[in-house]
């Protein structure tokens, strides 16, 4: 008869405990764990249409017809800021390949909540937009118009109640305001707890808002209204973007491609499928992004032949890539449309792990 800790256990009672461990053991498996899943997720082509509606859709100007496909890339992710994941699930994807099990905390900030990670997910994505009309409007050498707006009002601070997201600023203390920067630095200019006159623009009124700053939260001796503030670019026509339910900031390199390639004779793609990612910033700047492994993976599988990739991701690929698809590596909007053109062409391209 089997023995435990030296006392003889009847049978009954053995299978019974047995019955619980196992019961126990199971139950941890779906116990809830700081974790996410990083899959990959779905293509965007950004030349293409979902539902009828282009994805870039460009009116009140010349545009050209396009060919193949220039692919926005995106990662699924399981487990947000507020949930995490069962042991099951992350056993499950450390047996699979393609996706990534990765630490809570490195994605999601402790403070963060559901509700908050949407809005700032959605705000990401329209300022990626927003970057990407002003990149490729800057590369075409074509006119910019700019206006700088109220892009969030902080609770309980003295902005509250009186500015709202949206509204543009005219002018503080009597000074245009041209720039993003310089409405920070003249609202910081004079002394905490003086009064800031800003003169703005509402539902298509002109309106003068005069708010008592504060300390700082942050910086010591420096005026507070509590309001971020944010720049809109727009063309002398008309570009929309029909895509919904995607959020973050990394689809901006290649809305700023698609803008260009449907201002521009010939076909940027050479008529073949390309796949990318990356931030951009106005000036056309790309960015690292999140996830690229994922993004690497779902770009194979959907036939791309070219991927281009953040530079400063190419230590994240190194055994990553796939023998079917050339990954080259981009740091501005210039070096992405040199890329594609070389790769139509039929030239060799730099190898993302080579530049590591």
């Amino acid at each position: 008869m089997p023995k435990l800790k030296g006392r003889t256990v009847p049978k009954r009672r053995l299978v019974s405990l047995s019955f619980l461990l196992v019961a126990l053991g199971v139950a941890a498996l779906f116990q809830p764990i700081p974790y996410v899943l990083e899959r990959p997720g779905p293509l965007f082509n950004t030349l293409g249409s979902i539902d009828g509606k282009q994805l870039v859709a460009i009116s009140g100007t010349q545009t050209y017809p396009t060919g193949g496909e220039l692919n926005m890339t995106t990662v699924s992710v399981y487990g947000g800021p507020e949930e995490g994941i069962d042991l099951f699930q992350a056993i499950q994807g450390w047996l699979d390949p393609e996706i990534s099990v990765t630490p809570r905390e490195a994605i999601y900030p402790d403070w963060l909540t559901e509700d908050e990670d949407q809005q700032m997910s959605v705000a990401d994505f329209s300022e990626s937009q927003n970057s990407a009309t002003a990149a490729a409007l800057d590369y075409l050498g074509l006119p910019i118009k700019s206006q700088i707006f109220v892009g969030s009002v902080s609770i309980d601070f003295p902005a509250d109640g009186k500015l709202e997201p949206g509204d543009v600023l005219l002018a503080i203390n009597g000074r245009e305001v041209t720039t993003a920067k310089q409405a920070v630095t003249l609202i910081r200019s004079g002394k905490v707890g003086q009064v800031i006159s800003l003169s703005l623009l509402r539902n298509g009124l002109t309106k003068v808002v005069k708010i008592r700053s504060v300390q700082h939260p942050e910086l010591k001796n420096t005026p507070y209204i509590g309001i971020g503030v944010d720049t809109k670019f727009e063309s002398d026509f008309k570009i929309d973007f029909e895509v919904s339910n995607v959020g973050g900031p990394s689809g901006g390199m290649m809305f700023a491609l698609s803008i260009i390639d449907k201002l521009t004779p010939g076909f940027l793609s050479g008529g073949k499928i390309i796949a990318g990612t990356g931030t951009i910033d106005s000036d056309g700047q790309v960015g690292a992004i999140g996830g690229i492994v994922q993004k690497i993976s779902a770009s194979s599988s959907h036939g791309a032949k070219l991927f281009l990739a953040p530079r400063e991701n190419c230590s994240d690929l190194v055994g990553h890539i796939p023998e079917n698809l050339v990954v080259t590596p981009v740091s501005t909007l210039t070096e992405a449309v040199t890329a594609l053109t070389d790769f139509k062409n039929g030239k060799k391209l730099p190898s993302c792990p080579a530049a590591n």
